[in-house]
Formats: C-alpha cells, sequence, structure tokens
C-alpha cells in the first residue's frame, strides 16, 4: 500500500468492490484512488494489472464507478434503473478487449489486451456489474445500513439478510456505537 493514502477495500465482488473506491459517500466521503497510479494499484490488486493511466482514463474510471453505484443502488431498492448511467456501463463493458481464461485450478481469470489498457480493465468490472444486476449471480444487491456509508453491495450469505457492507469496517463501527451508547445510557451495565 502506498503511503499516504486509505486502503483499498477489497471485497468478493469486483464491481461493488469497485465502486467502494469511493467510501463513506454519505458522510466524510473518502476517495481511495485520488490519482491515476491508485487505480493501476487497485486494478493490480484485483488482478487487473494495467501497463499506466492517464487522468482522462482515471475519469472515465470514475464515471463508470458512479454508474455502477446508481444503478446497483436502484436495483438494491427494486427503482427503475437511470438509462444514462446504464449505458455508460454498457459503453464501458463493450469497449475493452478481455478475455475470460481458466487456470488449470479451475479459477477464472483475466487477459487483458496486449496493451494492458485501463479501457480494457474497466470492461472486465462493467461485465461483473452487468452479471451482478441482471441477477445472473446468486445472491442479492443490498445497501449498507450505516447511514454514512448506504454502499451497495452483493450478499452471497444464506440468508440473504446481511446489513452491512463489510463487517470489518462498518459493520464493526456501527456494533461500538452502539455498545458506547448503551453504556452511556446504563454506566454500570458494562462492567
Amino acid at each position: 500500500m502506498r503511503a499516504g493514502f486509505p486502503d483499498f477495500r477489497l471485497g468478493n465482488v469486483l464491481a461493488t468492490s469497485f465502486t467502494g473506491t469511493l467510501s463513506e459517500r454519505h458522510g466524510n466521503a473518502v476517495e481511495r484512488i485520488p490519482t491515476p497510479q491508485r487505480l493501476v494499484d487497485w486494478l493490480a490488486v484485483n488482478g487487473l494489472a494495467v501497463d499506466s493511466c492517464t487522468p482522462a482514463e482515471l475519469d472515465l474510471a470514475r464515471e463508470l464507478r458512479e454508474s455502477i453505484h446508481v444503478v446497483a443502488t436502484a436495483a438494491a431498492i427494486r427503482a427503475a434503473l437511470p438509462a444514462s448511467a446504464v449505458q455508460v456501463i454498457n459503453d464501458r463493458s463493450v469497449q475493452g478487449r478481455a478475455a475470460a481464461i481458466l487456470t488449470a485450478e479451475g479459477q477464472r481469470l483475466w487477459r487483458l489486451g496486449s496493451a494492458s489498457r485501463v479501457e480494457d480493465a474497466l470492461s472486465v468490472i462493467a461485465a461483473d456489474a452487468i452479471s451482478v444486476i441482471s441477477g445472473e449471480r446468486d445472491g442479492k444487491l443490498a445497501l449498507c445500513a450505516s447511514p454514512t456509508c448506504q454502499a451497495a453491495f452483493f450478499d452471497t450469505s444464506q440468508s440473504r439478510t446481511r446489513r452491512w457492507c463489510d463487517m470489518n469496517t462498518c459493520g464493526n463501527r456501527q456494533k461500538k456505537a452502539r455498545f458506547n451508547a448503551a453504556r452511556r445510557r446504563d454506566p454500570g451495565a458494562a462492567e
């Protein structure tokens, strides 16, 4: 991790992890890809290594991130999907040259175009968003219960009742807040 930048919040679903590069959207927003190099770093951590990134490509990535967030949020609350955001996702999906490959261990990886362009990586993220939002994958979109986060996440728990985008961050913060509030109401209860 590069010094001076917030850690990445990584998850099991590429598209919703990508939207997590901007967290605390309803509080003090935390931008986790503030520079082109941080986008390169995030893509590498997620198996989508690219050679470089320009400021214009970072803008494309952020536009895709926000479009996925808006569409996933709408899908989670069963609202109409915003046409302009759907168009951005579709455009990014078809603009890249990436291919799924199968490893000897039975895992799927992505091979980007020969030049390893940011557009190729964005097409993989967009395709993942399409598979999640369209219902192709087993799980459901939900919104984080944290009032400052409210990130869309993909719930693959057996009961499909997960409340937090990440138990180690939002969930833990909310549990701690409830604990502290209970302690303030009844100081002797925590002993």
